[in-house]
């Protein structure tokens, strides 16, 4: 079975802005995917040109919450994501369209 290597678009104020501004498009990826299998996902799924790939792996953090008799303590999961950026001219419409 072949693995998922996009999982999502990470869709916040610093990412909109990084697509404005430098066409480039942050997603959330598999663990183990490496940044040739992430440009060719994204030129076969977005029919795009991508010029480079960057990729970080963002550390899980604990987390806790109170309830009525205890402190229930635990991690929020780590997770990989990819800033993809596109060729000059290249668009992704990630919002479908309006």
């Amino acid at each position: 079975m072949a693995k998922q290597i996009l999982i999502k678009p990470l869709i916040t104020e610093k990412t909109t802005r990084l697509a404005d501004k430098r066409n480039t498009y942050v997603f959330v990826v598999n663990r183990d995917s490496n940044k040739i299998e992430i440009k060719n996902a994204i030129e076969k799924l977005y029919n795009v040109g991508v010029d480079n790939v960057n990729t970080a792996v963002m550390p899980g953090k604990p987390k806790s919450r109170n309830t009525k008799t205890t402190v229930v303590r635990g991690m929020k999961a780590s997770y990989k994501k990819a800033f993809v950026t596109l060729t000059p001219g290249e668009r992704i419409d990630i919002f479908g369209e309006e």
